[in-house]
Protein backbone atom coordinates (compact mmCIF):
# COMPACT_ATOMS: atom_id res chain seq x y z
CA UNK A 1 0.00 0.00 0.00
CA UNK A 2 1.29 3.49 -0.84
CA UNK A 3 2.64 5.42 2.10
CA UNK A 4 1.91 9.14 2.04
CA UNK A 5 5.08 11.22 2.40
CA UNK A 6 5.81 12.99 5.68
CA UNK A 7 2.99 11.63 7.79
CA UNK A 8 5.04 10.79 10.87
CA UNK A 9 4.54 14.30 12.32
CA UNK A 10 8.07 14.19 13.71
CA UNK A 11 9.88 17.36 14.69
CA UNK A 12 12.74 16.11 12.55
CA UNK A 13 10.72 16.49 9.36
CA UNK A 14 12.71 19.59 8.33
CA UNK A 15 14.31 17.58 5.58
CA UNK A 16 17.34 18.34 3.45
CA UNK A 17 15.06 18.88 0.48
CA UNK A 18 13.03 21.50 2.32
CA UNK A 19 16.11 23.28 3.62
CA UNK A 20 17.81 23.23 0.23
CA UNK A 21 14.77 24.57 -1.57
CA UNK A 22 14.15 27.32 0.96
CA UNK A 23 17.78 28.40 0.72
CA UNK A 24 17.37 29.22 -2.96
CA UNK A 25 14.98 32.11 -2.25
CA UNK A 26 14.43 34.68 0.50
CA UNK A 27 10.73 33.74 0.38
CA UNK A 28 9.48 37.34 0.59
CA UNK A 29 5.72 37.92 0.12
CA UNK A 30 6.42 39.96 -3.01
CA UNK A 31 8.35 37.12 -4.64
CA UNK A 32 5.70 34.57 -3.70
CA UNK A 33 2.97 36.77 -5.18
CA UNK A 34 4.98 37.17 -8.37
CA UNK A 35 5.30 33.41 -8.66
CA UNK A 36 1.57 32.93 -8.26
CA UNK A 37 0.78 35.63 -10.81
CA UNK A 38 3.16 34.18 -13.39
CA UNK A 39 1.87 30.65 -12.79
CA UNK A 40 -1.60 31.68 -13.86
CA UNK A 41 -3.37 33.06 -10.79
CA UNK A 42 -6.47 30.94 -10.20
CA UNK A 43 -4.87 27.96 -11.93
CA UNK A 44 -2.47 27.50 -9.04
CA UNK A 45 -5.10 26.98 -6.37
CA UNK A 46 -2.99 24.33 -4.62
CA UNK A 47 -0.24 26.79 -3.72
CA UNK A 48 -2.68 29.38 -2.40
CA UNK A 49 -4.28 26.75 -0.18
CA UNK A 50 -0.82 25.83 1.07
CA UNK A 51 0.09 29.44 1.88
CA UNK A 52 -3.32 30.48 3.26
CA UNK A 53 -5.07 27.38 4.65
CA UNK A 54 -8.64 27.40 5.99
CA UNK A 55 -8.36 27.31 9.80
CA UNK A 56 -11.42 25.04 9.92
CA UNK A 57 -9.57 22.36 7.97
CA UNK A 58 -6.35 22.39 10.02
CA UNK A 59 -5.37 18.92 11.35
CA UNK A 60 -5.19 18.08 15.05
CA UNK A 61 -1.55 16.99 14.63
CA UNK A 62 0.75 19.67 13.16
CA UNK A 63 2.03 18.73 9.69
CA UNK A 64 5.70 18.15 8.96
CA UNK A 65 7.92 20.83 7.42
CA UNK A 66 7.67 19.22 4.00
CA UNK A 67 3.88 18.98 4.19
CA UNK A 68 3.72 22.63 5.28
CA UNK A 69 6.05 24.03 2.63
CA UNK A 70 5.56 21.84 -0.43
CA UNK A 71 2.73 20.64 -2.63
CA UNK A 72 3.23 16.94 -3.42
CA UNK A 73 2.72 15.63 -6.96
CA UNK A 74 3.43 12.21 -8.44
CA UNK A 75 4.55 11.15 -11.90
CA UNK A 76 3.64 7.53 -12.66
CA UNK A 77 5.62 6.38 -15.67
CA UNK A 78 3.03 4.52 -17.71
CA UNK A 79 5.57 3.50 -20.35
CA UNK A 80 7.49 1.65 -17.65
CA UNK A 81 5.05 0.60 -14.95
CA UNK A 82 6.34 1.14 -11.44
CA UNK A 83 8.99 3.71 -12.36
CA UNK A 84 7.21 6.30 -10.23
CA UNK A 85 8.67 9.60 -9.09
CA UNK A 86 7.48 12.46 -6.93
CA UNK A 87 7.77 16.19 -7.50
CA UNK A 88 7.48 18.40 -4.42
CA UNK A 89 6.88 22.01 -5.41
CA UNK A 90 7.77 24.92 -3.15
CA UNK A 91 5.89 28.27 -3.38
CA UNK A 92 9.07 29.88 -4.71
CA UNK A 93 8.86 27.62 -7.78
CA UNK A 94 11.56 25.11 -6.89
CA UNK A 95 10.80 21.43 -7.47
CA UNK A 96 12.32 18.62 -5.41
CA UNK A 97 12.43 15.40 -7.44
CA UNK A 98 12.81 11.88 -6.07
CA UNK A 99 11.67 8.26 -6.23
CA UNK A 100 8.16 7.48 -4.98
CA UNK A 101 7.87 4.76 -2.34
CA UNK A 102 6.24 2.52 -4.95
CA UNK A 103 9.23 2.64 -7.34
CA UNK A 104 10.25 -0.82 -8.54
CA UNK A 105 13.84 -0.30 -7.37
CA UNK A 106 12.72 -0.74 -3.78
CA UNK A 107 11.25 -4.16 -4.59
CA UNK A 108 14.59 -5.61 -5.65
CA UNK A 109 16.40 -7.69 -3.05
CA UNK A 110 18.46 -5.37 -0.87
CA UNK A 111 16.88 -2.26 -2.37
CA UNK A 112 19.03 0.51 -3.81
CA UNK A 113 22.78 -0.12 -3.53
CA UNK A 114 24.21 2.77 -5.54
CA UNK A 115 23.47 6.11 -7.23
CA UNK A 116 25.52 7.36 -10.20
CA UNK A 117 25.23 11.02 -11.21
CA UNK A 118 27.88 10.62 -13.91
CA UNK A 119 25.56 10.13 -16.87
CA UNK A 120 26.11 10.87 -20.53
CA UNK A 121 28.73 13.55 -21.01
CA UNK A 122 28.15 15.27 -17.69
CA UNK A 123 28.65 14.52 -14.01
CA UNK A 124 25.61 16.06 -12.34
CA UNK A 125 27.33 16.06 -8.95
CA UNK A 126 30.02 18.42 -10.27
CA UNK A 127 27.68 21.39 -10.74
CA UNK A 128 28.18 24.35 -8.41
CA UNK A 129 25.38 26.88 -8.73
CA UNK A 130 26.07 30.36 -7.35
CA UNK A 131 24.26 33.68 -6.90
CA UNK A 132 20.68 34.81 -7.37
CA UNK A 133 20.95 34.26 -11.11
CA UNK A 134 21.86 30.60 -10.46
CA UNK A 135 25.10 30.80 -12.43
CA UNK A 136 26.39 27.45 -13.74
CA UNK A 137 22.98 25.76 -13.47
CA UNK A 138 22.52 22.99 -16.03
CA UNK A 139 19.54 23.49 -18.32
CA UNK A 140 17.39 20.40 -18.85
CA UNK A 141 14.82 19.20 -21.30
CA UNK A 142 11.98 17.04 -19.98
CA UNK A 143 13.69 13.75 -20.78
CA UNK A 144 17.18 14.69 -19.54
CA UNK A 145 18.67 12.01 -17.29
CA UNK A 146 19.41 13.03 -13.71
CA UNK A 147 21.10 9.88 -12.51
CA UNK A 148 21.12 6.10 -12.55
CA UNK A 149 19.90 4.19 -9.51
CA UNK A 150 21.38 0.72 -9.08
CA UNK A 151 20.32 -2.42 -7.22
CA UNK A 152 22.06 -5.79 -7.00
CA UNK A 153 20.26 -7.07 -10.06
CA UNK A 154 19.29 -4.05 -12.16
CA UNK A 155 19.62 -0.31 -12.78
CA UNK A 156 17.00 2.39 -13.30
CA UNK A 157 17.21 5.75 -15.05
CA UNK A 158 15.81 8.79 -13.25
CA UNK A 159 14.92 11.77 -15.44
CA UNK A 160 13.65 15.29 -14.78
CA UNK A 161 10.12 14.29 -15.67
CA UNK A 162 9.56 10.70 -16.83
CA UNK A 163 7.26 9.97 -19.73
CA UNK A 164 7.08 13.59 -20.91
CA UNK A 165 9.42 13.26 -23.89
CA UNK A 166 7.11 14.65 -26.57
CA UNK A 167 6.70 18.12 -25.03
CA UNK A 168 9.33 20.77 -24.52
CA UNK A 169 9.44 21.24 -20.76
CA UNK A 170 12.65 22.85 -19.62
CA UNK A 171 14.20 23.34 -16.20
CA UNK A 172 17.44 24.37 -14.53
CA UNK A 173 19.22 21.81 -12.36
CA UNK A 174 20.26 23.67 -9.21
CA UNK A 175 21.40 20.82 -7.01
CA UNK A 176 21.73 17.05 -6.79
CA UNK A 177 21.81 15.16 -3.52
CA UNK A 178 25.50 14.28 -3.31
CA UNK A 179 24.91 12.39 -0.05
CA UNK A 180 23.41 9.58 -2.12
CA UNK A 181 26.81 8.82 -3.64
CA UNK A 182 28.21 7.66 -0.30
CA UNK A 183 24.88 6.92 1.37
CA UNK A 184 22.62 5.30 -1.25
CA UNK A 185 20.68 3.61 1.56
CA UNK A 186 19.02 6.99 2.21
CA UNK A 187 16.81 6.11 -0.74
CA UNK A 188 15.66 2.91 0.94
CA UNK A 189 14.84 4.54 4.27
CA UNK A 190 14.08 8.21 3.52
CA UNK A 191 13.34 8.46 -0.20
CA UNK A 192 10.78 11.22 0.36
CA UNK A 193 13.05 13.28 2.64
CA UNK A 194 16.85 13.13 2.91
CA UNK A 195 16.86 10.68 0.00
CA UNK A 196 15.63 13.16 -2.61
CA UNK A 197 17.40 13.09 -5.99
CA UNK A 198 17.63 16.71 -7.16
CA UNK A 199 16.26 20.25 -7.00
CA UNK A 200 15.11 21.80 -10.27
CA UNK A 201 13.66 25.17 -11.22
CA UNK A 202 11.31 24.94 -14.22
CA UNK A 203 10.13 28.03 -16.01
CA UNK A 204 6.67 29.11 -14.75
CA UNK A 205 4.96 28.54 -18.10
CA UNK A 206 6.60 25.13 -18.46
CA UNK A 207 5.58 24.16 -14.93
CA UNK A 208 1.94 24.42 -15.96
CA UNK A 209 2.63 21.85 -18.68
CA UNK A 210 4.31 19.55 -16.16
CA UNK A 211 1.58 19.98 -13.57
CA UNK A 212 -1.08 18.93 -16.07
CA UNK A 213 0.55 15.47 -16.30
CA UNK A 214 1.05 14.94 -12.55
CA UNK A 215 -1.24 13.43 -9.94
CA UNK A 216 -1.95 14.71 -6.46
CA UNK A 217 -1.43 12.31 -3.56
CA UNK A 218 -5.04 11.12 -3.26
CA UNK A 219 -5.28 10.54 -7.02
CA UNK A 220 -2.02 8.62 -6.97
CA UNK A 221 -3.16 6.44 -4.06
CA UNK A 222 -6.37 5.58 -5.89
CA UNK A 223 -4.39 4.70 -9.02
CA UNK A 224 -2.09 2.36 -7.09
CA UNK A 225 -4.99 0.70 -5.31
CA UNK A 226 -6.51 -0.13 -8.69
CA UNK A 227 -3.31 -1.70 -10.01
Amino acid sequence: MLQAPMTDGSAQASSTSADSAAAQSNGSPTELMEVREVDGGDEDKDLRELLMPDVRSLPLVPPSAVESNFVAYFAPDFMKPGHDQYVYRHPNGLCVVGLARTHVAFRDEGGVTGVDFNVGKSDRSAIKVTGKRKKNAQHFESNTILCKVCTKSDSYVVSWHPGFDRCCVKGSLLEVNERLIKQPDLLNSLADREGYIAIIMPKPADWLKVKATLLRLEEYKRLKEQC
